[in-house]
């Protein structure tokens, strides 16, 4: 089969396009014909050598769409149409930058979805946590909303998940390019605030935030919330895991902090954010679509200034759409 391998740490250019063997089946185990997946920060992250745990060679991708080949297991039949992600998929074992990939029965979640594969390929990782998000911040139509980090693909998965149910609240987005202001705007966010080394340019504070830049602007985040509001810190794009935290000095009084991590995911949640999806007509279509053949120029459009939304890469499987 046709996979994208890794080597060494390094730039795009370390993932090669080449001709590997087809996993065998083991117990516990089934053969996904991989038919889309999306990419994300954290391959890009383990790409580069950031990621400890991970030992090369690899096949990188922690979510795929596509479906079953081969199972051990009697709930899940050849020409299914699954999902999945996360697990260690693409770390401790061979991910989803092939053309099959071999995964643990349990984190595979057979869907139900009359959107297009170029469609469901956007969804598992990043709508998910949008939607893990979502339901975290308990929003209703009258709260000021901010997210931190909104040219990231949660991030603008997340307004869509938002405007699809509630057309007219107000969302504010963050940026750190002063140049993708106009291109928020017009993406459906109500306001734009530039962010200023983890400094949001503004004293406004808001009912329910969601920080998709994690430990390394969450002292700042904490200035901008309203009493009895609610923090879900999701992302780490801030690239930094952790920090000095002492929650009776950094944390304002009568404030909700959570999270939304996609690791704890099941069948039913995935299901009810494919129906979220379809009954609120929302728009899921990626930003940029790549092939497996061109990986590394998906890999260097996420990395760049100019990337913005969802980037999914199809193939090397002939697919169709719905």
């Amino acid at each position: 089969m046709k996979a994208a391998v890794i080597y060494e740490a390094g730039g795009p250019e370390k993932l090669l396009i080449q001709e590997v063997a087809r996993p065998d089946v083991k117990e516990g185990w089934s053969l996904i014909k991989v038919i889309g997946r999306g990419i994300n920060h954290s391959e890009i992250f383990t790409r580069k050598g950031e990621s400890p745990s991970v030992k090369f060679p690899r096949i990188l991708g922690i979510e795929c769409v596509g479906v079953v080949e081969e199972s051990t297991s009697p709930t899940l039949v050849k020409g299914q149409k699954v999902v999945s992600l996360m697990g260690e998929m693409g770390r401790a074992f061979d991910g989803s930058y092939a053309e099959y990939c071999l995964l643990p029965n349990e984190q595979i979640y057979p869907i139900e979805s009359n959107l297009s594969w170029e469609e469901i390929a956007a969804v598992p990782e990043t709508y998910y946590t949008a939607y893990l998000s979502l339901m975290n911040l308990k929003i209703n139509e009258v709260d000021s909303v901010l997210v931190r980090a909104a040219t990231s693909g949660v991030g603008f998965s997340f307004l869509k998940l938002l405007k699809g149910k509630y057309p007219h609240i107000h969302v504010t987005g963050t940026t750190r390019n002063i140049e993708k202001m106009e291109l928020l705007l017009e993406s459906g966010f109500d306001d734009v605030i530039i962010d200023y080394q983890n400094e949001l340019q503004t004293s406004k504070k808001y009912d329910k935030i969601l920080d998709l830049v994690g430990p390394a602007a969450l002292k700042n985040t904490f200035k901008h919330i309203n009493k009895s509001g609610i923090i879900c810190v999701t992302g780490l794009l801030g690239n930094q895991w952790s920090f000095d935290f002492e929650p009776l000095v950094d944390m304002p009084g009568s404030v909700y902090l959570t999270t939304a991590l996609s690791a704890d995911r099941n069948e039913k949640e995935m299901n009810d954010l494919f129906a979220y999806i379809e009954n609120n007509h929302i728009n899921v279509k990626p930003e940029k679509i790549f092939t497996l053949d061109t990986i590394v120029e998906a890999h260097r459009y996420l990395e760049s200034s100019n990337s913005f939304g969802k980037v999914v890469v199809m193939g090397g499987n002939e697919y169709e759409n719905n």
